[in-house]
């Protein structure tokens, strides 16, 4: 299965009011049509995009989608089914499925696009809906005239999902001016399936529907913010040695730092501070010590693996902390080159990297120099 989407964008909006063509207007700061688009732009199973234009906004319409690769263009018609046919026609080779959606219907979840993909597999036809649930009145001159049964009917929403080849039959053939493809499909004989339609995919079709919209962007935005924050803590002892190493900085000294890797105390407190965030224990956990090949390990080893990892988890670094509690050696003549080396493992801007360094006021075993510790932040984002 090949699916295209097809946008169609090529209305005048008039029940928005003069002006701009509402699929033109700012929601959030961005036209509607390039929030439109990049929802299929960017699922994992839509193969491309063709937008279905007006001959006088070519211009306007290539400008606002300029950011997006791999995007098509098309002229429509004068009418919403003779616009879909044109754009049919011009859907790239190879297509077996297309998904024709309104361009103003900007607020379109994966899930809704993910139900009618698969009920593609099934069917020559399907679209999302919801039931309508609210009671139904006839009316005239302001006035109630009497009721109408709400069993079997739904609110009809895009993207209606089609094998290509009969819903082109369909464009071909028809008769009359239908309200969507769907009715155009049943009047060409094809059976269409109904999906999980969703409250939030709506049209913007009058003025009020932008404020709708606007509230609707931001509460996803809070809701889709993961912040994620962690913690390490790691301590080593002073033994035998001519040198300590930290944060990846090798440092002359009197005395080296006693581990079953290299003992970088600084490091190893940012690897956990990186696990702990992605809910990952700690560098025991993935480098058990009582493995023989992390003897004298490097400790870049369990940082890049705790980035990584962050990375496959859809995470990126937002910044780390790292404090070095000790009186001996001294910190700050080195902290610059300690984050740079920890920028160089990270793949982190060093603006985001902070390592400093603390005394113990000469009390616990920091202040005696029997070793040094070391507490360590970083901040994930979801990316």
């Amino acid at each position: 299965m090949k699916v295209a989407a097809l946008i169609v964008a090529a209305g005048s909006g008039s029940r928005m009011g003069g002006g701009l063509p509402k699929q033109f207007r700012l929601l959030a700061g961005r036209p509607v049509l390039l929030h439109t688009v990049e929802i299929f732009a960017r699922h994992p199973d839509v193969a491309s995009v063709t937008v279905v234009h007006a001959a006088d906004t070519e211009e306007t319409t290539r400008d606002c989608l300029n950011d997006i690769e791999n995007v098509g263009f098309t002229i429509g018609g004068k009418s919403r089914a003779a616009s879909v046919a044109l754009g049919l026609t011009a859907l790239p080779s190879g297509t077996t499925h297309v998904l024709i959606h309104d361009g103003a219907r900007c607020l379109t979840c994966r899930a809704v696009i993910d139900g009618v993909i698969a009920a593609l597999a099934d069917s020559d036809a399907a679209a999302p809906a919801l039931a309508v649930t609210d009671a139904l009145w006839r009316g005239e001159d302001a006035q109630v005239t009497g009721m109408q049964s709400r069993d079997g009917l739904f609110r009809a929403q895009t993207p209606q999902g089609f094998a290509l080849a009969p819903i082109r039959a369909a464009h071909e053939n028809g008769t009359h001016e239908a309200a969507d493809d769907v009715e155009l499909a049943l009047g060409h004989g094809i059976d269409v399936t109904i999906t999980q339609g969703d409250e939030d995919n709506i049209k913007l079709t009058y003025p009020q529907d932008f404020a709708r919209a606007e509230r609707i962007l931001k509460e996803r935005e809070q809701r889709s913010m993961d912040i994620r924050l962690g913690n390490g803590f790691d301590v080593h002892r002073f033994g035998e040695g001519n040198h300590v190493i930290l944060c990846g900085v090798e440092i002359p000294f009197g005395r080296g730092l006693q581990g079953h890797s290299d003992a970088d105390v600084g490091m190893h407190a940012i690897t956990d501070a990186i696990y702990g965030a992605l809910g990952q224990g700690d560098i025991g956990q993935h480098f058990p010590p009582s493995e023989a090949q992390w003897k004298g390990a490097a400790s870049d080893i369990f940082l890049k693996h705790a980035v990584e990892l962050a990375q496959d988890s859809g995470f990126a670094i937002g910044n780390v902390d790292c404090t070095l509690i000790c009186e001996q050696p001294k910190i700050g003549p080195r902290a610059t080159a300690m984050r740079a080396k920890l920028s160089e493992i990270m793949g982190l801007d060093i603006e985001r990297i902070s390592v400093k360094a603390t005394t113990s006021e000469r009390l616990g075993f920091t202040g005696r120099e029997e070793g040094i510790a070391a507490l360590a932040t970083a901040t994930l984002v979801k990316s």
